[in-house]
């Protein structure tokens, strides 16, 4: 027993170490030239906030598989080497709520502050802006915290009255387990419906904090989500779909190439027309429309240029280079069927555990399980795909709707051209929808993860909030999240497959 625990910190160090590995390859290979050997704060901030997310996703099969290293024992506690999980959880997510909205705003804040002022100046500006927001969100919670910082569990009262112990077993079976054959008084039926009360305690400062970040996050989660988890696939179909068949000539690359630079040179006109206008301070609705226009016709001639270089490959290597995305596109197409298989699983599971009462299948629930009886750590492994797809399908979603928002501008993240501040802000925003991945996912599969750390706080503590239980109650997010869904997928079917053209619907003052 003691070996299995062992073995268990062993895999969870190993697993850390790689993830931020994993994490520094992404941020040098995503970094813009601009960004190199410099902006070393903020790639730290970028590094440490990808990782916490990372292994809060890796952090529930954790908990499951510290669960099955006791599964012998007479109770957990008779472990002495299993991972403190609830502790651990609580330092994640409390290092995430940080992360979120006091390290990361004071990064960018840092990173976007005026050049030409000192070091210290820009550490002054933005250490006062996060201090102003750190006051006003800590006045906000504790007032909160304060007046509804309470879980009401609703508890029913059972009793039983007493009888003379038998003399003899002869009258037990397994249809007949109480003593009696019509009051079945072991099983306390003798409870009145009034004994049903309401339970009321006040909750811990971080489990609310938690709570609260994650009644946040799940509002993204739910948008992002519910558009992701069909887009993400479906993506990589349509991509390969509309791939370049065959290689084009070179006067079709110059004729194809001369309207991109036509192209080019209107979108620069238009940017210098804009930067006019900023400095001249007439900064009005029409301004930030175009400012908008011009962004999105940026980011879709870029798609163009990439297409004309795949469709034309140049230099002394083009057959390898033409071979190479080739097996690109065939990979994707398969990357597509079988994240289409796993988001058809995913929003089934949603609807047979979760939205139909009582369930009618614990479903995946069961394929763990059943995997776990193959070999120990198999239906752990699979459960840890499934948590991991969903928060990249968040991602997915977040990318795709991009710069379609109302409000906010989502920076897109391109390897080998992402600025620091974008990085932040998309990870802050991955962060944020984290922590709501994983109470999704140990609501989703509390069949499976029963008994672990993640379910005494997200099962029962948060669902159980005053004055956020009914938004689990009703099952709000995950109806909003299979309805997004559903809308994307049918949006997909229509469009998806079309090529999007710029719209040059900027409109230059006269």
């Amino acid at each position: 027993m003691g070996d299995f625990n062992l073995a268990l910190v062993i895999v969870a160090v190993v697993v850390c170490v790689l993830v931020l590995l994993v994490n520094v390859y992404l941020l040098v290979n995503y970094q813009h030239p601009d960004d190199v050997n410099q902006a070393y704060f903020p790639k730290l901030v970028v590094v440490l906030g990808l990782s916490v997310a990372a292994i809060s996703i890796l952090m529930l099969p954790a908990d499951v598989a510290n669960r099955q290293a006791c599964q012998h024992a007479i109770y957990n506690g008779a472990c002495t080497l299993t991972l403190p999980m609830k502790a651990l959880w609580l330092v994640v997510y409390i290092a995430d709520a940080v992360l979120v909205f006091l390290v990361i705003p004071f990064a960018m804040f840092y990173y976007e502050g005026d050049q030409d002022k000192s070091i210290g100046k820009r550490l002054k500006s933005a250490l006062l802006w996060v201090l102003t927001s750190a006051v006003v969100c800590g006045l906000v919670l504790g007032i909160l915290y304060g007046l509804v910082g309470k879980v009401d569990f609703t508890v029913k009262h059972l009793s039983s009255s007493a009888s003379s112990f038998p003399s003899s077993w002869s009258t037990f079976s397994s249809s007949q387990p109480c003593i009696g054959s019509s009051n079945r008084l072991c099983d306390a039926y003798g409870a009145p419906a009034s004994s049903e009360t309401t339970w009321t305690m006040r909750t811990s400062f971080p489990e609310y904090l938690v709570a609260l970040a994650t009644i946040v996050g799940s509002v993204l989660f739910t948008i992002f989500g519910g558009v992701g988890i069909a887009c993400l696939p479906l993506g990589l179909i349509f991509s390969f779909i509309r791939r370049p068949k065959a290689v084009i000539t070179r006067s079709q690359y110059i004729k194809e190439a001369t309207e991109l630079g036509k192209k080019a040179k209107e979108l620069k006109k238009a940017i210098e027309a804009l930067h006019q206008e900023e400095r001249s301070g007439s900064k009005g609705r029409k301004w930030r429309k175009n400012v908008k226009s011009v962004e999105k016709e940026l980011f879709l001639l870029e798609d163009d240029m990439k297409a004309l270089e795949e469709m034309y490959p140049q230099g002394e290597q083009a057959e390898t280079l033409w071979a190479l995305t080739v097996l690109g596109y065939m990979g994707k197409l398969v990357l597509g069927v079988i994240g289409l298989i796993v988001s058809v699983a995913w929003v089934a599971h949603i609807v047979i555990y979760l939205l139909i009462t009582p369930p009618i299948s614990p479903f995946l629930n069961e394929v763990f399980i059943k995997l776990d009886s193959v070999w120990g750590l198999l239906g752990t492994a699979a459960f840890a795909f499934f948590c991991f797809y969903l928060l990249l399908a968040v991602i997915a979603g977040e990318m795709m709707l991009g710069l379609k928002l109302v409000f906010i501008t989502i920076h897109p993240m391109k390897w080998g051209g992402t600025l620091m501040n974008s990085f932040l802000f998309n990870v802050g925003l991955i962060l944020l929808c984290s922590i709501s991945v994983i109470q999704f996912c140990a609501t989703a599969f509390a069949y499976y993860s029963q008994a672990t750390a993640a379910q005494e706080i997200f099962g029962h503590t948060l669902q159980s909030l005053r004055g956020i239980k009914y938004l689990y109650k009703y099952n709000v997010f995950q109806y909003g999240f299979v309805f997004l869904a559903i809308i994307t997928l049918f949006c997909y079917a229509a469009f998806g497959w079309k090529k999007r053209k710029p719209s040059g619907r900027f409109q230059l003052s006269s």
